[in-house]
């Protein structure tokens, strides 16, 4: 299903990916359905934050929470490859779940789409709203 993404954000996201060059940056995709109304910029805690991306638990579950609450739908999440690859790394594919959650990946200004299905990652559109 194509990702609907405001003209806007995209520009935001590729800002940060690409004033990020040696760290991944990562976050939330938040809307509904198949179209991102916002993003969430998290902080990296992973170990190696260079080779890997982990969002920070703490904004996760505040996301889930105003969720809960008529807040924007947690509908993915983003994050960026600093290696130049916009696909799905292999880690990334060991840590996705089959829940149908978008993932953004960014290389500096370039990016791309997948969605986690039971059939592995699915490469999606994205269009520009």
């Amino acid at each position: 299903m194509t990702l609907l993404i405001p003209e806007r954000l995209i520009g935001e996201l590729k800002a940060l990916a690409s004033s990020s060059p040696d760290v991944e940056i990562c976050g939330l995709l938040l809307g509904l359905y198949n179209r991102v109304e916002d993003i969430e910029l998290a902080r990296n805690v992973a170990a190696d934050p260079t080779r890997h991306f982990e969002i920070d638990p703490a904004l996760l579950i505040s996301a889930h929470r105003r969720a809960r609450q008529d807040g924007p739908q947690v509908i993915g999440h983003f994050h960026s490859h600093p290696n130049g690859r916009t696909g799905p790394s292999p880690d990334d594919e060991a840590m996705a779940a089959a829940d149908g959650a978008y993932w953004l990946i960014l290389s500096g200004d370039v990016m791309s789409a997948w969605q986690a299905t039971d059939k592995g990652f699915l490469p999606q559109p994205i269009l520009p709203c």
